[in-house]
């Protein structure tokens, strides 16, 4: 075991000596206890310091086994590196000696290939181990040597790498999920009630039998008999059990294997009573379709978190990764995709026909209250053995290898309990990755059809940027730039169909003819006013100058004529191209005068549609007209502010 020397302020004030360990809790609330032995490497002392870093830092942010343990294996990798670099003698080197700096860099640049390409976790390592090494430097009773100091504040020499996203599941993958989940909740209930039914009719063993399923489910269930003693009353030789024993150990194909038929048997009984990891599952991938939930809230909230309305649920939500807690309320009755004949045939029950009442509204396939009703069912033996846990409703039994049972939070992580393995053992098969947080990704993408591809709404549960990082790839992004495009295209499209109306030169007759005129669809005092001129605005007669697309409704047009151009109200009559062409001398003169990017963003539109109109008269028209404005016959008044561009 290393010892520190006494000497040092920093080893005083410490006091410690031999092996570094720290209790830290796993995600599922259990503590484990994690060491670090600096005795096992040559070089002990700088082993020591960065452990004794290592449990202050614990002790203080109070983080979690996962990454305590990353921090851990970067000091456990980098001492290794020290031990075995040429350059420095460990026996004699810590964290004042300034050559450490350059094993240090070396050590970080090399450390990705000790990983899978693309992982992140030397970047995490790297960047834990610098956190270490600044943190001591904060102290000032603990001295760093100036080099190492500056290369842990400096920039990073490992990168993060990038990450691919997942796609979020297919509808088709999605519905046969529900569909499965709903099928095992459903035979999960038919379980238990069958279980505490058989057990409601046994006694003890001692009195009545102990190859009695009803007695031995009657003893478990009440805690009077240990599996241990359990395991020791069966007779050794299956041969001895009762026929109905021996179909509860039976394989598929009817055969027993005899050293594990005890450990089946009570496997088995145990079910019978108490929801396992597999059973749990189906909770989660329903929680997780009804609300949008991540996971991790999904699991989060206990008994005292569940609210029960007259029309619905309100829920206590804590996301521990974000430190936010949350309270959101999900009403009962709401139409829901697929009609109320689908949501029963994902549930495996029969249609329901008849007048809607309350029950029925609260039995579709995302109705969270019944979701969450259920789930209480089936955990309230559970939760009664385990009354610590207040902070989820996701708990099992589990009978572990020494014929235990104990009662726990969920750990849906054990190799044998995953996700997949649920997949697996419900018949379900989806693309991949098989990873739940794909489930979560399709409620966004149901958001983002919903919100048409704006960002505020989909995202509305966390900030735009994690969404950007991490929610808007696939399906979802493609979702969002098309709504994008298509608004994009609406704009302009729109503006390019509700310009002005041009009457040409063939069809001036109309123009001064009111009867005419209402043949084109124009009301008989628009009409009217069209023909003696009362509604000319300049460069156009305006139909209804009091119902303008620039101006507030029932006030007069403030914008004519300098937009009559883009106005869906305009009428351009053959007349008016003397003004058309003044019009384009000024937007001319503009033009030379304004930078390209602002004249196109004030009179872009207005110039393109002047371009427009003018390239489908004649040059005999033009020449006629510009013989009009020589002779002073035709003028354009403009407002004053059309002569002055201001920088606003």
């Amino acid at each position: 075991m290393a010892t520190q020397d006494a000497d040092r302020p920093e080893d005083t004030l410490a006091g410690r000596v031999g092996t570094r360990e720290v209790q830290v809790l796993r995600s599922q609330g259990r503590p484990v206890i994690q060491r670090l032995d600096p005795g096992a490497y040559r070089c002990s002392r700088l082993a020591a310091q960065l452990a004794d870093e290592w449990m202050d830092y614990v002790a203080a942010t109070e983080i979690t086994s996962a990454p305590s343990g990353a921090y851990r294996r970067g000091i456990d990798l980098f001492c290794i590196a020290v031990d075995t670099d040429p350059e420095v003698n460990p026996e004699s080197t810590d964290l004042e000696t300034p050559q450490l700096a350059r094993v240090l860099a070396r050590w970080e640049r090399q450390l990705p290939a000790a990983f899978s390409p693309g992982s992140r976790w030397a970047a995490f390592i790297a960047r834990a181990l610098r956190v270490l090494i600044i943190r001591r430097d904060d102290h000032p009773d603990r001295p760093v040597a100036d080099e190492i100091v500056r290369f842990a504040r400096g920039p990073a020499a490992t990168h993060w790498r990038e990450s691919s996203e997942r796609d979020e599941f297919s509808r088709h993958d999605k519905r046969a999920l529900i569909k499965a989940a709903w099928a095992e909740v459903n035979a999960l209930e038919h379980r238990l009630d069958n279980g505490w039914q058989l057990a409601a009719q046994g006694r003890h063993p001692k009195q009545g039998s102990w190859l009695h399923p009803p007695d031995l489910l009657w003893g478990i269930s009440r805690g009077t008999v240990a599996m241990s003693e359990l395991r020791a009353q069966l007779p050794s030789h299956v041969g001895e059990w009762p026929e109905e024993l021996r179909r509860l150990v039976a394989g598929s194909d009817g055969t027993i294997m005899p050293n594990l038929a005890k450990r089946l048997l009570i496997h088995h009984l145990t079910a019978q009573l108490y929801p396992n990891t597999m059973d749990l599952h189906a909770f989660r991938v329903l929680l997780m379709d009804a609300t949008g939930l991540s996971s991790e809230e999904v699991t989060s909230f206990g008994v005292k978190d569940v609210e029960f309305l007259p029309q619905g649920v309100r829920l206590t939500i804590v996301k521990k990764r974000a430190g936010r807690v949350r309270h959101r309320a999900f009403r009962d009755g709401a139409p829901q995709p697929g009609g109320v004949e689908q949501q029963a045939e994902d549930r495996g029950e029969p249609a329901t026909e008849g007048p809607a009442t309350h029950d029925l509204h609260d039995r579709p396939r995302r109705e969270v209250t019944a979701i969450i009703q259920r789930l209480l069912k089936v955990t309230a033996n559970v939760r009664e053995r385990l009354p610590e846990v207040e902070d989820s409703l996701f708990v099992r039994a589990a009978f572990l290898p020494n014929y235990a049972l104990v009662f726990r939070r969920w750990d849906p992580d054990s190799p044998r309990t995953t996700f997949s393995a649920w997949l697996t053992s419900v018949g379900v098969e989806v693309s991949r990755p098989a990873h739940i947080g794909r489930l979560r990704k399709s409620t966004k993408v149901e958001k983002a059809i919903v919100a048409r591809g704006r960002v505020g709404i989909a995202a509305d549960d966390h900030t735009r940027e994690t969404f950007a990082a991490h929610y808007a790839q696939g399906t979802t992004l493609r979702i969002i730039s098309g709504e994008v495009i298509t608004a994009a295209q609406r704009h302009w499209f729109d503006k390019a169909i509700t310009g002005p109306i041009v009457i040409t030169p063939e069809a001036e007759a109309a123009a001064g003819d009111s009867a005419r005129l209402q043949e084109l669809g124009l009301p008989a005092d628009q009409a009217e006013g069209i023909v003696t001129g009362q509604l000319d605005m300049g460069l156009s007669h305006c139909k209804d100058p009091y119902d303008s697309p620039f101006s507030s409704a029932g006030e007069l047009c403030s914008v004519a004529p300098l937009r009559c151009l883009e106005c869906r109200n305009a009428w351009i009559l053959p007349s008016h191209l003397p003004q058309l062409l003044l019009f384009e001398q000024h937007l001319e003169n503009t033009r030379r005068r304004m930078p390209p990017d602002r004249f196109t963003t004030i009179w872009g539109q207005t110039y393109t549609n002047l371009r427009a109109v003018l390239a489908d008269r004649t040059v005999e028209e033009k020449a006629l007209a510009h013989k009009h404005i020589d002779a002073g016959t035709a003028a354009l008044h403009l407002p004053l502010t059309a002569h002055q561009e201001f920088d606003r």
